[in-house]
């Protein structure tokens, strides 16, 4: 005789794994990052942090809640399907349930909010394929399945951060790294965000127009007049791609060497701006 299924231990194991998923998200998110540019202003890391242990009550709640409201009744759906066939619960019989419980809430949310189809379409398989997960790994009727799916869950979103950290490490994964430019890159016009140009020529010339001003308004205590003018400039190659500089030298611009950042479809130069080390960057983009 098969063990009767226990309804409240479906709703704990699906909600841990709601958990684990978030988690497992949040890891393969800091991952992906390390392999994009730098915002122009540095996330303070400390602040990020403590938001996401923040999150975690809400997290547990908002997965206890779909649980509740989805996963558990997808399951019981699942199982009375089984009894009236006369025959065992399937384990592919939870995931059409899950996508026919959650098929009316997400068309109305969609018709509400003029939603397009393509996207709707995409949220509903995405979130089917979510909150299935949580109903397939429920559904075994052993003991100690919640304490496997802690183990399991655990070390596969431990092992997902320490092999991704082990790839950036050895070059296994494309970390971010500035595009490696150079005279050729440098010639021609580049833009700041306010339309503010740099404009370099082969012959080693430059012109400004505005560039790098910051108001008392916008920054205060850190203002700067912008420049403008006519001078020259330099590439330096560095000894790899971080230290490489354009030093720009113009009548009344105290500038330092101008750093590189961006990628190689979309080249950057910057310079960092506030106080030492605020990780506030002043960029150029060039005009292609």
């Amino acid at each position: 005789m098969r063990q009767k299924r226990s309804y409240g231990r479906v709703l704990v194991v699906s909600t841990l794994v709601g958990c684990l998923e978030v988690a497992l998200t949040v890891v393969v998110v800091l991952l992906y990052v390390q392999t994009q540019p730098p915002p122009d202003t540095a996330p303070d890391r400390a602040a990020i942090g403590g938001s996401l242990v923040s999150l975690v009550p809400l997290v547990g709640f908002i997965a206890f809640l779909l649980s509740l409201l989805l996963v558990l009744p997808a399951v019981a759906l699942a199982d009375l399907v089984a009894r009236g066939l006369g025959g065992r619960t399937a384990w592919w019989s939870a995931p059409p349930a899950v996508a026919a419980l959650l098929a009316p809430p997400v068309l109305i949310f969609a018709t509400y909010n003029d939603t397009e189809t393509g996207s709707t379409l995409a949220f509903w398989a995405s979130a089917t394929a979510s909150l299935s997960l949580g109903a397939l790994i429920a559904l075994p009727r052993g003991e100690g399945l919640l304490r496997r799916v802690a183990l399991w869950g655990t070390s596969v979103v431990a092992g997902t951060g320490l092999l991704g950290a082990l790839g950036l490490a050895l070059g296994l994964l494309p970390s971010y790294e500035p595009p490696r430019i150079g005279p050729q890159t440098m010639t021609g016009s580049w833009i700041d965000h306010t339309g503010n140009t740099l404009a370099f020529t082969p012959d080693g010339r430059v012109t400004a127009s505005g560039v790098g001003g910051r108001s008392a308004i916008d920054h205060p205590g850190n203002a700067a007049p912008s420049c403008s003018g006519s001078g020259t400039w330099v590439y330096e190659g560095g000894r790899d791609v971080w230290t490489q500089r354009v030093r720009v030298d113009i009548p009344g611009c105290t500038w330092p060497a101008w750093s590189v950042g961006g990628t190689d479809r979309q080249p950057r130069i910057q310079q960092e701006i506030g106080d030492p080390g605020s990780g506030r960057l002043y960029k150029l983009r060039k005009v292609s």
